[in-house]
């Protein structure tokens, strides 16, 4: 029976809180020490992180579960695209086999302590950093993930014997009341499972992930906060494009029975509009671009497996179509406007015109 020696639960929730971090100034404001994420592993440099998040220790906080409380460790990470990450390392029993693991996992991948827990660090945190934070804001949704990271096991030797117990699925899943999967089931939840060597394994799931890493390398666990982090602000900016074009829209209903014969209604909604998508694009630009792959080694092959398997290319097509939209939108409301100039010109030059001749005939009639 495969059982857990040493193992730890990282429990992530990411918060957005701002469009910008300015990750030099943050570090000087912090008072612990800081780091910036780096990988180790071999072959990673070919996984290059942009503008590396900044990790800082937090020390320990009681965390209240339903067998009782926990001191677990707290970090951060922050990103400069905006996100915060709060990370609780949650210890797990020695010795729990998978079975007995599934309800606590189960209470973790939704836990209201946790999400309390993270709320509160997310608050200290923007009071501590504020003036590091550019449009700082707290978006009212954040994204949770649970990695839960082995180093040491106990019943199993290589890596196909730990994909093949039985409980792992469940585990994965938090699958409390069903005690038997089917087969097509637990082939799709195990379905994007990696090892380097025979005494490794990294399965990706949607929700949460199983490492068994027994040289202690924390690089796969990072890589999917990474991805985690891409994808809660995808998320923000499907939502901020959601409520511009509806802001748009309205505007442009608004003023539609307002249109004047030569100056057009729009010209002040168009110069905000062409500010949004530039800002709007840059930002976008930065979270698709904070990570970049350049060979097809072991860690790039995780990473895409957790990019497929949060969903985020779906993410990044609508975020991409939402904004060629409000792009468009710009380019009629320009072609408006540019049409009332035209108009005011061609009214300019008649009402010239009109006045030489009528100046033309009062000269004339002087004579």
């Amino acid at each position: 029976m495969l059982r857990l020696k040493n193992a730890t639960a990282l429990c992530y929730r990411i918060f957005d809180v701002a469009e910008e971090i300015d990750l030099k100034r943050a570090a000087g404001m912090l008072s612990q020490s800081v780091t910036r994420l780096t990988f180790t592993r071999e072959g990673s440099e070919y996984v290059q992180l942009v503008n590396p998040p900044l990790s800082v220790e937090l020390g320990t906080r009681p965390l209240a579960l339903r067998n009782g409380k926990l001191d677990v460790q707290v970090a951060a990470r922050l990103f400069d695209h905006g996100a915060l990450s709060i990370i609780l390392k949650v210890p797990i029993p020695p010795g729990s086999t998978l079975e007995e693991l599934i309800p606590f996992a189960d209470e973790l991948y939704d836990s209201p302590a946790i999400e309390r827990v993270g709320a509160e660090v997310v608050a200290q945190l923007r009071a501590a950093l504020g003036p590091a934070f550019k449009d700082p804001h707290l978006w009212e949704r954040n994204e949770s993930y649970t990695v839960l990271l082995a180093r040491e096991l106990e019943g199993a030797e290589t890596a196909a014997e730990v994909l093949a117990a039985p409980g792992l699925a469940r585990l994965l899943l938090g699958e409390v009341k069903e005690k038997t999967l089917s087969a097509a089931e637990r082939s799709q939840v195990l379905e994007r499972s990696f090892s380097y060597g025979e005494r490794d394994l990294a399965v990706v799931d949607w929700n949460a992930a199983f490492l068994w890493e027994p040289s202690g390398s924390s690089d796969i666990a990072d890589l999917l906060e990474v991805a985690n982090a891409q994808l809660l602000e995808l998320r923000y900016y499907d939502d901020v494009l959601d409520k511009e074009l509806t802001r748009v829209y309205d505007a442009i209903e608004t003023k539609k029975g307002a249109s004047a014969i030569i100056f057009s209604p729009y010209k002040k909604l168009m110069r905000e509009l062409m500010l949004t998508v530039i800002e709007l694009s840059e930002f976008i630009e930065r979270v698709e671009n904070s990570i970049r792959i350049v060979g097809d080694v072991y860690l790039a092959r995780v990473y895409e497996a957790a990019v497929a398997q949060l969903r985020i290319g779906p993410w990044q097509e609508q975020v991409t179509r939402k904004l060629r939209l409000l792009n468009q939108t710009y380019e009629l409301l320009k072609g408006e406007v540019d049409t009332a100039r035209a108009l005011t010109l061609e009214a300019t030059i008649v009402l010239l015109i009109v006045f030489e001749v009528v100046m033309a005939l009062v000269r004339v009639g002087g004579h």
